[in-house]
Parts: C-alpha cells; structure tokens; sequence
C-alpha cells in the first residue's frame, strides 16, 4: 500500500489539488489564500510546491494532499486514498469485500442505480416518454449524457430487485435512500418510481444523491413535482449545490458563481455556456453553501423568486452571505413569469443580458419593497422602513449607508433624522453571521490553548532554518530556556549546519527524514510567509520573552516555596529562599 501512495504523491501535484477546492494567488515560492476549514477575511492558508504540503496558520490544520482530502470533504483515509487514485490514474490493489467501508458501499450503489436509471431513460415506453420530455424542454442529447439523467421505472421494487441482484441487501440500499421501509413489514420499496431522475454529484462528481421529477400527471395536488434522496451518510442538501462539480473551475475563473433554484435551470445554464451556475436545489442558502462558495468566488449572482418581506429563509440565506462578505447581485427574471431555463431556450442572449443588468441588493431591495406598497400610505411606509432599514443597518461602510438612509428618506418622503432615529432601534437580522461557518472553532480554541512558550520556541525554530547563521545567537542560552522537544530540534540543525555550512535549503533537505520531519515543513514554510528579514530581532525579541518567563517562572515556585517553608516554621529555609528571590529580582 506505501508504494501506492507514493505513486500517488509522485503523479499528483499539492497545488493542483488544492487549487481544484480553494483560490489561490501566487506569492514568492508559495501559494496563500482564504482558509475553507475556518472563517477568515485575511488569508492565512499557504500551499508549498516545493514541501508538497498546505498549512493554516489560523486554525493550525495542515498536511499533505492525502490530509486535504480527508478534511475537505469529511472522509476517512481509505476514502481519500480512492479519490486521489482516481485524479491519478492509479489502480489500487483489489479489495476484500469483507472490509469494504459503508460509505464506499453507498457510493457504489449510488453510482449503480445512477446506471440503472440511465438505461431505463432510453429502454422502456415512459423512458422514452422521459426522454422525449426533457429533449423538448431543450436539453440536448449531450447533457443528458453528461449530467447522467435517467428515468426510475413505475414498479414497486425494481431497482431494489436489480441491486440485490448485483450483491447488495436491501437495508443497504435504503441507507442509501433509495428505498423506503414498508408499513406492512413487506421488503422496502423503492422510493423513486415514474419519474425523471437528476443524479446528485460531489466536487469530484461522485453520485451522491438523487432528485426526482414527475413528468407525468404534474398537475395532480396530490402528486409532489419533486422528491429528494433524504439526509445519508453521503448526502446532505444543506451542504450540497447541484452541479458545484462542473461549474467550480469556471467559478474561479469568472470570479463569480450564479446560483439558480433548479436542477434543469442549472443544467441549461451550462449548456448555453454559462459554466459558472449551480442550483440550490430546493433549499435556502446555509452556511456550509457559503463556505463551499468561499473557495472559489466572493461575488454571487442570485436567480430566485424572492420575496423579502417577512423573516423567509431567502432572506436570511442573504443576510448571512453579506455578513461573509459576499457581494451580491439580483437576476430579477420570475418577475417575467420565465425561470432561467425558459429564457435560455427562447434565447441565450436575453439570459446573458438578464445577468449584465443584475441589480445590487438595495437596489433590488429598494425597487421590490416599493413596487409591494404604497409609498404614500402610513401604514405601508411603516412596513417599508421594517424590510428596508435591517439591509442598511448591516452595511459596513458608514458612507454607503449615509447614502441609502437618504435615498429612503426622499422616496418616503421623510426627513433623514427620521430614518437615522428609526434605524437606531432596528434590530440587525444578520445574527446568522454568528453561525459557524465550518469546524474550525475546534482548533482556534486548541491554538490559544499552546503554550506561549511553545510558540515563541517554534518561532525560534523556524527563523533559524530560515538562516542557519542565527544558530550563533542561541548557541549560549537554549539549554536553560527551551523544552526538551526544542533542544532535540535545535541540535538536528546544528548537527547538519556543521556538514553544511549556511546553505538552508541543503540542512533542510539533510533533515527531511528525521522524525520532526513534518515539523520542520512546518515551520521552514512559515517562516518563508511571515518573516522578511534575516530574523536577528525577531530572535533576541524571542529570547528576551523566554528570559522573562523563565524568571517569572522562578519567582513564583520560589514564593510557593516560602509560603510551605513558613507553614512548617522553617525559619531558615525562608531566609535562604528569600536571599534567592531577591537574587532573580
């Protein structure tokens, strides 16, 4: 298994998979960029070419590509090691199906009832009816292909049947959420049947899930349009965006992520070659969409049908995205009674200029509040001033909200004092911005939680592989002052300076097999990102810290020493204690 892994290392490059979930800009000889496993405005994540390794230094996670995955997309290491075999080409040594993880089971029975579902779009009567349905609503036979449509057969169990058929037991399937237990203790059935079936991908287009359409009888009440897989061990809506797999390159690249409400609005979008949209599929924006967002755009253009009066989840979901710093626009298109999929297959054109002449949010706020009331009515003014005022109190910059208090004032026709009182006492809505956004809370909590002497002994560290010539400095000092882990460092880099002189890149290489070798990564990195010098003050301010602490160190076990000295009338000790106390001082 090591020598598959390292065939993996070998073909894959760190920074191509980072960079394939995270924005990265080019700085010296790394990468920085916005952390996605913490909430950060600053970017403290760094990505080392050189090293093959990532680091935070905010929230301290860090590793090598095998670590990435594992955390970026919540799996453990088996999981990780398929994915990056997969990127690389790599055919891993069969496994015994005896050990075979439950959340790559579920991932194969997905991927199956994904084929089972397809074939059926084509082989039977209702599936070319299915077929014949989604052609004309204009997606080609090409999308079909590429986003895996299929139809799901009207029968009780016939997907169920076909994947115990393949060695599967029926409780397996409906972890998957693909059958549903049955009231009258009868085997589960299927839960999707007669209808269009839209396959749930992962950022790696794994099938993870599923949405199914009805295509027939869709006017019937009592017939849902849509069913959804519900929450698994793979899926989970509130984390999910449709076709975050295709469109996250382009996202990047555009600098901007347009998100629609359904999965044919997405899929048109990216046929049309608007690459750069996904769809929410059937829920408001929650705060793991964002950070997914995060990784690649900070600029979002929203095509819903929204109404912001009263606390809905649209509105909310807004509030929370400006409080991450998001800058939002408007695609005002159900106000025409068409969804983006209708105006794409009148005319791609008309959806192009739909997004070129998306509205800011206050604006968008500004022109649907006003068209819903009478501006002239009290009681209506009041009602403005409710859905209004809360947008402007969450503006950050002062100036920007000094120009919509009087922009409201004049079409209320008001006076600013008025607005700016009333504003006063509105309550800001953007308390979703206190949700956490990932787990990074963990490790910020641990990070604050280290020692400071452990940080001003890593900082030492780490300004000495950045020039080993500072070795001299602490030559005097470091056994009295550091721990016994940075003694051991200290002298791994004073052994190889001797046989290589000041060359760091030669040391570091010397000691890249030592046990503190992921260490060392680490903070040769760091100090490549955060110090710009040659680290001669940095080190004596360090030391003068270490010094400080140690004789504060002293002072208080010598003052516990006297109080126990005192309790047991040891009169002389105390004297001789005393003598010492004022000796440190």
């Amino acid at each position: 298994m090591d020598s598959q892994i390292d065939e993996i290392k070998n073909k894959l490059n760190v920074l191509d998979v980072v960079g394939s979930y995270v924005k990265l800009s080019k700085t010296g000889i790394n990468y920085r960029g916005l952390c996605p496993f913490h909430n950060e405005k600053g970017p403290s994540f760094f990505v080392s070419p050189s090293r093959q390794m990532w680091k935070c230094f905010g929230c301290g996670k860090g590793g090598d590509i095998f670590e990435f995955i594992k955390e970026i997309e919540g799996v453990e290491f088996g999981d990780a090691l398929r994915l990056l075999a997969s990127k690389a080409g790599v055919e891993l040594k069969r496994e015994n199906p005896q050990v075979v993880s439950e959340r790559k089971k579920l991932y194969e029975i997905c991927d199956l009832a994904c084929s089972f579902f397809e074939k059926q779009l084509g082989n039977s009567a209702y599936g070319k009816d299915a077929k014949e349905y989604l052609l004309n609503r204009g997606i080609t036979e090409g999308s079909i292909a590429k986003w895996r449509l299929g139809y799901s057969p009207d029968t009780w169990q016939g997907l169920s049947d076909f994947l115990v058929g393949r060695g599967y037991n029926r409780e397996e399937i409906v972890k998957a959420g693909l059958a549903v237990h049955s009231d009258k203790g009868n085997n589960p059935y299927d839960r999707f049947r007669g209808r269009i079936i839209f396959p749930i991908f992962d950022l790696n287009s794994q099938v993870i899930g599923f949405g199914a359409r009805v295509f027939k009888d869709a006017d019937k009440k009592e017939t849902a349009k849509y069913i959804n897989t519900p929450q698994t061990m793979l899926y989970d809506k509130s984390n999910v965006l449709y076709g975050i797999n295709y469109a996250k390159l382009a996202t990047r690249k555009n600098n901007q992520c347009v998100l629609t409400e359904g999965y044919t609005d997405a899929i048109m979008c990216h046929q049309a070659g608007f690459e750069n949209t996904v769809a929410v599929s059937g829920t408001a924006l929650t705060p793991r969409h964002l950070t997914l967002l995060k990784r690649y755009t900070d600029n979002l253009l929203l095509s819903f049908d929204m109404d912001l009066a009263g606390d809905t989840a649209t509105k909310r979901g807004i509030s929370l995205a400006e409080s991450q710093g998001f800058n939002i626009k408007i695609i005002d298109v159900y106000s025409g009674a068409k969804d983006p999929a209708e105006i794409i297959l009148e005319n791609p054109q008309n959806w192009q200029n739909s997004m070129a002449n998306a509205r800011t949010i206050m604006d968008f706020y500004f022109d649907s509040t006003f068209a819903k009331f009478d501006k002239n009515n009290p009681k209506d003014k009041k009602e403005i001033g409710k859905i209004i005022l809360p947008a402007i109190k969450r503006l950050q910059n002062k100036i920007e909200q000094s120009h919509w208090v009087q922009k409201l004032a004049e079409k209320l026709g008001v006076s600013q004092e008025a607005i700016l009182e009333e504003l006063k006492t509105t309550k800001d809505d953007s308390t979703y911005s206190n949700v956490l956004l990932n787990n990074g809370i963990a490790e910020l909590k641990d990070l604050s939680a280290v020692g400071r002497k452990k940080l001003l002994e890593d900082k030492i560290i780490s300004l000495v592989l950045k020039n080993p010539g500072n070795l001299n400095l602490i030559e005097d000092c470091h056994n009295c002052l550091f721990c016994d882990r940075t003694k051991s460092l200290i002298e791994n880099i004073k052994n190889s300076a001797l046989k290589r002189g000041n060359d760091s890149e030669a040391i570091f290489a010397d000691i890249k097999n030592d046990e503190y070798k992921d260490l060392f990564d680490t903070l040769s990195l760091m100090a490549e990102v955060e110090y710009d010098n040659d680290g001669l003050d940095e080190i004596q301010l360090c030391l003068d810290h270490l010094k400080d602490m140690n004789t504060r160190e002293k002072r208080t076990s010598i003052s516990s020493e006297i109080k126990k000295a005192e309790l047991a009338g040891d009169f002389e000790k105390v004297n001789n204690l005393i003598k010492d106390f004022n000796l440190i001082n």
